[in-house]
C-alpha cells in the first residue's frame, strides 16, 4: 500500500464513506484532463463538482452516475481548449 493509498482510505474514513467504491485512477484521470486542457486549478474544482453533483443525483432516484458526470466534465474540458478564444 503506497502513500495515496493509505492517505484514501483514512479520509475515507474519516468521513464516514468506508464502504465507498473508490476508483482513485477515474479521479486523477479526470483532475489530470481539467489540468491539462482548462488550468491547474481547475482540477479539485472539477472533482469537487463531480462529487457533489453525483451525491446530489443520488438521493433523488437520478439514475445519473459519477462515471456519466465524470464523462460530462471531461467531455468539456477536452474541448476546452478548442473553444477558447485566441488571446
Amino acid at each position: 500500500m503506497n502513500e495515496l493509498d493509505r492517505w484514501v482510505e483514512q479520509l475515507q474514513e474519516a468521513l464516514g464513506l468506508q464502504d465507498l467504491a473508490l476508483d482513485v485512477g477515474a479521479i486523477l484521470d479526470l483532475a489530470r484532463v481539467a489540468a491539462h486542457e482548462v488550468d491547474r486549478p481547475a482540477a479539485p474544482l472539477t472533482t469537487f463538482l463531480v462529487g457533489y453533483a453525483a451525491g446530489r443525483a443520488g438521493g433523488t432516484g437520478n439514475p445519473i452516475t459519477v462515471e456519466v458526470l465524470s464523462a460530462r466534465a471531461s467531455a468539456l474540458a477536452e474541448s476546452w481548449a478548442l473553444s477558447a478564444p485566441d488571446e
